[in-house]
């Protein structure tokens, strides 16, 4: 409640700052990405975010929305992936009483419950096509038709999708309308993978750290070079979520005030076990067995 006040209440330039804070990175992309950001969210514009699962994209969709006219209006977060196909329409949309078996009252969707503010819809790729003929409505008219009911209902909604899928690629399959994908992809962010901006590796390790040791009460932590090393050969097909949840680990299982080596887990330890080029594996064996040869000895 303290954090949406003074988000209130703060200057504009505070304000983004309070709004771009969760989106750490020092990289020539990230800078530009939190530019673009900056630039879009004061607009009503759709966007697309493209990037691999664990990348941010949730982060930077919350970001538009607190950097936005809407933003004291509700921001939605859907995972249309996790939601089953038998029920996509009537969680999106809504339905009357008695518009199916087992409706035995009405329902407001998640798109109404969205007006005056920001729905995000993750994992858009997965969306079942009679879903987005309804979106595609929206979008176009910004009218709602629950399920079980003939007279549409007006919203005022933003819409920011984001998917890790090659969209253009189901569009060509017949699995995602064409005229659907040219209408959210009005303003395109690409979210880089970890991978490709080693450079905040440190950053990011650092801030969950700090993050994890506060959480665990366990004190200020910090890590052996050794450790460190490691962290930023890893390749992370899991991106920053994986990065956290290695860093929560690490923490869980340190002795003492330093991470080292032993306390990361074995994937980051041992990337052999990873399925990966040839040349990233003898790269990354070699950093392991330098940092593990320098951690035996002190």
């Amino acid at each position: 409640m303290g954090q949406r006040s003074s988000r209130r209440n703060a200057t504009p330039a505070v304000a983004r700052e309070l709004a771009l804070q969760p989106i750490l990175g020092a990289s020539a992309r990230m800078q530009r990405l939190l530019r673009l950001v900056s630039r879009v969210a004061p607009t009503d514009s759709t966007v697309l975010l493209l990037g691999e699962s664990g990348t941010g994209k949730e982060l930077v969709a919350r970001s538009l929305h607190l950097l936005s006219r809407r933003s004291q209006g509700p921001f939605v977060p859907v995972n249309v992936g996790a939601l089953p196909e038998s029920l996509v329409e009537s969680e999106l949309f809504g339905h009357a009483r008695g518009a199916f078996t087992n409706a035995a009252g009405e329902r407001v969707g998640l798109v109404e419950g969205a007006d005056r503010g920001t729905l995000f819809l993750d994992e858009i790729g997965d969306m079942p096509l009679p879903a987005q003929v309804k979106l595609l409505r929206t979008l176009e008219n910004g009218e709602v038709r629950r399920l079980g009911e003939n007279a549409p209902r007006m919203v005022d909604v933003r819409v920011v999708a984001a998917t890790h899928r090659d969209l253009q690629s189901l569009v060509a399959e017949g699995r995602f309308r064409a005229d659907l994908y040219h209408r959210l992809n009005v303003v395109q962010l690409e979210l880089p993978p970890l991978r490709e901006r080693r450079e905040d590796i440190g950053l990011l390790a650092s801030y969950f750290l700090d993050r994890a040791s506060r959480r665990q009460e366990r004190g200020a932590l910090e890590f052996r070079p050794e450790a460190m090393a490691l962290l930023e050969k890893y390749d992370y097909p899991g991106n920053v979520r994986e990065l956290e949840n290695a860093i929560e680990h690490a923490v869980t299982l340190s002795e003492g005030p330093v991470i080292g080596p032993v306390d990361l887990p074995s994937a980051i330890r041992s990337p052999r076990l990873l399925p990966r080029t040839a040349a990233s594996t003898d790269e990354s064996e070699s950093a392991g067995e330098a940092a593990a040869n320098s951690y035996s000895s002190s």
